[in-house]
């Protein structure tokens, strides 16, 4: 691997030159620095598969791939449409400029969709969410009532599919706040090295959202790419993560009355390394659904379908243990799309499909095993035992 610093040194050097290109409003040098970026990443990767940040150039590639499409067709004046058109999230409305943070933009590698979800949307999950009201939605409607302040740092671990997106997404709608959806990678991966400064710029643009009066809730997604434990520290890691203990230091000042939250989520909590996990001061286990949670699936998943009297919720609802939320629902979208393919393929396409069946759910599940493999649930349990916080 003596070759990757080189490697990842000369991309940076290019993709720096990429941008100042476009700043200068140069964009066939833009392009073609571009290009090179891509030359030199896909080596990394093509070379050194097992490489840490191997996923991330990955990532990154694409991403400069279809940066470079966009100057393209600046440079042709080629009006971008449809499908075709390249704007980063968060990006819409900022008249091609850069950057975003204090200045009251929203940063580019930033999601800023707060999807139209509440608690009572979600089922289960009680416990998380009791920890969720007492750690955000009080202190947001009685700051007054918190004198020894709140925690500002939400840690949501446990099984993909479980529901932590949702937790985070519906918190932002009880409080009716802004929420920042922020892939661990895409921190490091707007132009190579500049990790440390899109932190800062997060943190900044939701500072400013906050003194205006408005809830921030970020969310960061597979938080263990970004602070988890590594042999050795790559890429300008150490300045990311350095970075990032600084900011969640300074929204839990207890002199701060900002309401700024960060709420992660992995699904490997193992791999975070202990100062910041002591950061996040509610670390919530977010856990396969119980039977009562299953039922109430089904029963949410199925309501606008017409089902068989053949169908059995309760049975059903034993025949699901093991499997995760998401797992629920798309076992029960391929249930239904077994009669929406039976009415193509009968060529009765203005007809309706016949109800959803029993068998069709157990033709499902006889070619779909959960998505979770259980011996790593004995791994989640050992971790809460260490540092459940809620």
């Amino acid at each position: 691997m003596r070759a990757v610093p080189y490697l990842e040194g000369t991309a940076k050097k290019y993709a720096l030159a990429a941008a100042e290109a476009e700043k200068r409003g140069d964009y066939e040098s833009a392009i073609h620095n571009l290009n090179k970026a891509i030359e030199y990443l896909t080596e990394i990767v093509r070379n050194y598969p097992d490489y840490p940040l191997a996923h991330i150039y990955r990532r990154l590639i694409a991403q400069y791939q279809r940066k470079a499409r966009d100057l393209e067709r600046k440079a042709r004046l080629i009006p971008a449409s449809g499908d075709e058109v390249y704007v980063e999230p968060g990006d819409e409305g900022r008249n091609g400029q850069e950057g975003g943070g204090k200045d009251g933009r929203v940063p580019e590698f930033v999601l800023k969709e707060k999807p139209n979800v509440s608690f009572d949307d979600i089922a289960g999950l009680e416990e998380a969410k009791k920890a969720i009201r007492e750690a955000i939605v009080f202190p947001v409607r009685r700051p007054d009532l918190f004198p020894l302040g709140w925690p500002r740092g939400i840690l949501l671990y446990g099984p993909p599919g479980t529901g932590k997106t949702m937790l985070a997404s519906a918190v932002a709608n009880e409080v009716d706040g802004e929420f920042l959806y922020v892939d661990a990678a895409n921190i490091m991966s707007k132009w190579l090295g500049e990790g440390e400064k899109n932190v800062k710029r997060l943190f900044e643009y939701a500072r400013s959202k906050a003194k205006e009066g408005k809830p921030v809730i970020i969310f960061i997604d597979e938080v263990d790419a970004l602070l988890g434990v590594h042999g050795s520290e790559v890429g300008g890691e150490v300045r990311v993560r350095n970075q990032f203990l600084k900011e969640m230091d300074g929204i839990q000042d207890k002199g701060s009355k900002l309401h700024v939250y960060v709420i992660a989520a992995t699904n490997k909590p193992w791999k975070l390394d202990e100062p910041f996990i002591r950061r996040f001061q509610k670390r919530i286990y977010v856990p396969l659904p119980d039977r009562k949670t299953r039922r109430r699936m089904l029963e949410m998943y199925t309501k606008n379908l017409r089902l068989a009297p053949s169908v059995d919720l309760d049975k059903l609802t034993e025949m699901l243990e093991g499997y995760t939320g998401s797992d629920v629902a798309d076992i029960v979208r391929e249930a239904y799309m077994i009669t929406v393919r039976e009415l193509f393929e009968k060529g009765k396409i203005d007809g309706e499909p016949r109800p959803v069946e029993m068998r069709d759910f157990e033709e499902v599940l006889r070619r779909r095993r959960p998505s979770v493999d259980h011996s790593l649930l004995k791994t989640y349990d050992e971790w809460t035992e260490r540092f459940a916080a809620v």
